[in-house]
């Protein structure tokens, strides 16, 4: 059945800002006394959330000041002003989604602050304006709570939405949300789709996962 709407992740969907991030947190928790290829900061952290990097970061002997949490967000909005690109075919998705009446939000575990610098110059942030919902306002992945607030707004049922994330997270909350997952597991990513997602590799792909062709 074609979705009345389609829930989108931000960072790795959207537009590519993790490796810009992974060096960030990389150079970051290197020079506090974990040593960290961006490749690790991948594997250990991805779809988390920058707490949730501090906590586990300190567990395995991080020394991270009280005021990283601040320094670190400061440093990744400064390296994504300079320019992240939009993953190839984004923008044709969300037009056709647009001429078929489907509804569009984002769901992410990144603040909002950082989706407006990192949307905001392929204009994306103005054109999903008001569908774009944070971990700041809801319970984040992979509890459902984000995906379960833009089905209320939306007006929507579980079984007329999809999700779209890359990270086992994202999964987890639309199994939990009672909603279909596709698994965006591009080319050299770390993440791999189970039997509970259906995997795909490039944006123009989802037409036909999702019965618009």
């Amino acid at each position: 059945m074609t979705p009345k709407l389609v829930i989108f992740d931000c960072d790795g969907v959207l537009v590519d800002t993790e490796p810009v991030t992974d060096k960030v947190l990389s150079d970051s928790l290197t020079a506090h006394g974990l040593p960290v290829a961006p490749q690790e900061v991948h594997q250990l952290f991805a779809g988390g959330t920058m707490q949730g990097v501090m906590e586990t970061s300190r567990a395995k002997g991080a020394d991270l000041p009280d005021d990283w949490l601040d320094d670190i967000y400061a440093q990744v909005f400064a390296k994504l002003r300079e320019g992240v690109p939009v993953v190839p075919g984004v923008i044709d998705l969300l037009d056709l989604l647009e001429t078929r009446g489907v509804a569009v939000a984002v769901a992410s575990n990144g603040p909002m602050q950082k989706m407006e610098i990192s949307l905001g110059p392929s204009g994306l942030w103005d054109r999903l304006a008001g569908r774009i919902y944070s971990r700041e306002q809801h319970e984040p992945k992979p509890g459902p709570g984000m995906l379960l607030h833009a089905m209320k707004v939306a007006d929507v049922s579980p079984d007329e939405t999809v999700m779209i994330d890359d990270m086992p997270a994202g999964w987890h909350a639309a199994h939990a949300a009672g909603v279909r997952a596709l698994a965006y597991v591009a080319e050299g990513g770390l993440a791999r789709a189970t039997d509970r997602e259906t995997g795909f590799t490039k944006m123009s792909q989802v037409p036909g996962l999702i019965g618009l062709v």
